[in-house]
Order: C-alpha cells, then structure tokens, then sequence
C-alpha cells in the first residue's frame, strides 16, 4: 500500500491534535468540515478501503464504532450524528486509508451525493 498524509499522521510524522488516541486509532478534526462537527477516526492499520478489510480486521472495525460512539459523546453529538465511510473513488474517497467520519452540528435528514467527503 502506498503511503498517505494519514499514515504519517497516525506515526506523529505531521503533528497533529489528537481528539482521541488510542493503540489501535487517532481521531482528528476534518481539515474541510461539511458540518460544524466533522472528527476523522482513523485506525493506526493502514487498510485502503473498506472492502479490502480482512477477517483478521474484524475486532479493529468493531473498535472503531466504539470510538466513534465515545467521541460523539465527548463532541456532545451522541444524539444525533452521522457515521460515514466512503469506499472507493466513485464512492468519494480521496484519501486511501480507511477512515470514518462523524458529523453532527446540523440537519442530517437530506441524503448529500456530492458532500465532497474525502
């Protein structure tokens, strides 16, 4: 797999704020929010996509909604928010290391084809 800018982040390579740490992910604010709360959760186990997840990968991914329910709380969102994972390029993925996003902040009802999620 090809390095990406969240594998540095993940290693401390690029300093960054973490909102959450942990062994096995790191949660970040977005650097282009599409809501007024937008956190990246990112595993520290550089998986490209979903779909290339392995079955080893399982208790990692389970993890990761954990966290994504424990960050939403500590963001003060836990009641209403949007857990996002793109797959893919024609499924908005820019950035190829798995990664999920959470937004909240806003009215979440309308379904967004070109939210520009990365």
């Amino acid at each position: 797999m090809e390095d990406t800018i969240f594998g540095k982040i993940t290693r401390g390579e690029i300093p960054t704020d973490f909102l959450y740490e942990d062994d096995l992910c790191v949660v970040i604010k977005d650097i282009y929010p599409q809501a007024p709360t937008h956190v990246l959760i990112i595993p520290r186990k550089p998986i490209p996509m979903l779909n290339m997840a392995s079955e080893e990968d399982q208790s990692l991914l389970g993890h990761l909604l954990v966290v994504a329910g424990k960050v939403a709380d500590q963001l003060g969102v836990a009641d209403a928010f949007r857990l996002v994972i793109n797959n893919g390029a024609g499924g908005g993925q820019t950035v190829f290391h798995l990664h999920l996003h959470i937004l909240a902040g806003r009215d979440m009802k309308e379904v967004e084809l070109a939210s520009g999620l990365a």
